[in-house]
């Protein structure tokens, strides 16, 4: 299974930062990281979580109020500046914030596009349909996910007609009934946010490909072997 900083290493810098991701793609047992991403007042995508900087950068201003150079100078990076500090190797989870289109596009694929049109490691998601419609339009071959809060039929008849490839989810929601169901669907299982190890286990056993962790499930030696306990 894939463990995904979320938001970067956020224990060692602030969240969806430069210093956050390189941080998380330093850790041996790290496979990658997730992040959020948004667009600036003039148009460019930025990596920011919340509408505004005040939980974080501990300033008023939201962030579609501010062009990327403020936000830059207030530690908000764009998402190229984002890309080239992981590098090509780590797997990435970048989820919009909103419907970006080609403003999100145009950075993942001039740093992962391969000649088919899909991207290297990395793949695009949402929980807001329209965003994932749009990407689906305009790169049809780039993998995305929906996200969402449970794993019922009609939301994973969402994420099927969206033309998802897989479907991440609140962790809770995932049991050996709704991860059979994600499997017979023909879609990847991914989960978010926790923090536990014993978590992370149960959902590696239910075959769960990718999850978004913290603390101690994103710690070295965490890797489930056969003789690790259940």
């Amino acid at each position: 299974m894939l463990r995904l900083a979320h938001r970067g290493d956020h224990s060692r810098a602030p969240e969806n930062t430069l210093a956050a991701f390189a941080a998380a793609v330093g850790r041996p047992d790290c496979d990658g990281v997730e992040f959020d991403v948004q667009a600036s007042a003039d148009g460019v995508a930025v990596v920011l979580h919340d509408a505004s900087l005040a939980r974080v950068q501990r300033r008023p201003e939201r962030a579609d109020a501010l062009t990327a150079a403020q936000l830059g100078a207030l530690g908000v990076p764009t998402l190229a500046a984002v890309l080239a500090t992981c590098g090509p190797a780590p797997f990435l989870d970048v989820e919009l914030k909103e419907d970006l289109g080609v403003i999100a596009l145009e950075p993942l694929l001039a740093a992962r596009g391969l000649p088919d049109g899909s991207l290297a490691r990395t793949v695009v998601s949402a929980f807001e349909p329209e965003s994932l419609a749009t990407i689906r339009r305009l790169a049809p071959a780039v993998a995305c996910w929906l996200n969402a809060e449970d794993l019922e039929p009609a939301t994973l008849d969402l994420a099927v007609a969206l033309g998802c490839h897989g479907i991440s989810v609140e962790w809770r929601a995932i049991n050996v009934r709704t991860a059979a169901a994600v499997a017979h669907a023909g879609m990847d299982l991914a989960a978010f946010t926790f923090t536990s190890r014993r978590t992370l286990a149960r959902l590696e056993r239910l075959g769960v490909r990718a999850a978004c962790v913290e603390g101690a499930a994103l710690a070295e030696g965490t890797r489930r072997t056969r003789a690790d306990p259940p």
